[in-house]
């Protein structure tokens, strides 16, 4: 019973940081029709940015604090500015493509710039353990599923309690009309993909310093939220909180009770089950697009 519980709260901690990226997968869909296949790559390339500024002598926290700007410009202004909207023109499916081409350019750059080897990476919560209800929780686990919380939190009340949010959801939804109504529509799709850099940073931030920061480790990550999003229903942000949640606990349960080999099979299989009986997803709306 122990050790079920403590695999509950790790998957959770890991499902929070899965859900953080399968929002940005949600948020990009719904506003702009873009499916990020480097969404991944996204994931771990503000690692190495802020390694990268430690390296130059940096003290942690302003490498944290240039990672996180870095990569809003980088993965979001420069992304929306010189990939999706140069391509959107040219349909779904060629943007589709040029992001899956952007994710083997960033990977192999970042081997080739920085290194094939798994670097250290340090942790913005204290390690070690606490007992909760007589069960030894890891502090980092712990720590990581509260601020992956906070920030799930933080959206949602951006999304639905600020006249920003419904902006931004009256954006996605019905942009002719939205734009008829006054709402500034381009500026509201650039700040949803300002807003997912920022979630990708915090979710690397989190997840590097269990995982280590690897040039491969963006490709596990990537297809993890996307099933999360796609499981959770691709048109509700809700609903890749949930599948994220969802499909890091059936990780961890998988690679204890199944196969370390194969825990990747059980969240595919539920994933095909998924589509065969709902294909909206758990919790997404059959009225609205659906992946």
């Amino acid at each position: 019973m122990s050790n079920l519980f403590d695999l509950l709260v790790a998957g959770l901690a890991t499902g929070a940081i899965y859900a953080l990226v399968a929002v940005g997968f949600t948020l990009l869909w719904q506003t702009s029709q873009t499916i990020n296949f480097a969404q991944g790559e996204f994931v771990m390339l503000p690692a190495f940015l802020m390694l990268a500024a430690m390296h130059v002598g940096a003290p942690f926290w302003l490498a944290i604090i240039l990672g996180i700007l870095l990569s809003m410009i980088l993965l979001g202004l420069a992304f929306k500015l010189l990939l999706v909207d140069p391509m959107m023109r040219h349909g779904v499916l060629p943007l589709a493509i040029a992001t899956m081409a952007l994710a083997i350019g960033i990977k192999e750059a970042v081997k080739q710039f920085f290194s094939a080897e798994a670097s250290p990476f340090p942790s913005i919560v204290p390690t070690g353990d606490i007992s909760i209800l007589g069960h030894a929780v890891s502090l980092q686990s712990l720590g990581v599923l509260v601020v992956a919380i906070l920030a799930v939190l933080g959206l949602t009340t951006l999304l639905n309690r600020t006249s920003l949010g419904h902006q931004m959801q009256a954006a996605a939804q019905n942009p002719t009309v939205a734009r008829i109504i006054g709402v500034p529509v381009e500026r509201m799709i650039l700040l949803t993909f300002l807003i997912n850099a920022f979630l990708v940073a915090l979710a690397s931030l989190l997840i590097t310093p269990i995982y280590l920061a690897k040039f491969s480790s963006g490709e596990v990550l990537g297809q993890a939220a996307f099933i999360a999003a796609i499981v959770g229903g691709f048109n509700q942000v809700r609903g890749a909180i949930a599948g994220g949640l969802l499909i890091g606990v059936l990780d961890n349960l998988a690679a204890t009770y199944v196969s370390t080999q194969y825990r990747a099979a059980v969240p595919m299989i539920f994933l095909i089950a998924v589509i065969l009986f709902r294909p909206q997803g758990l919790l997404g709306r059959a009225e609205e697009r659906t992946v």
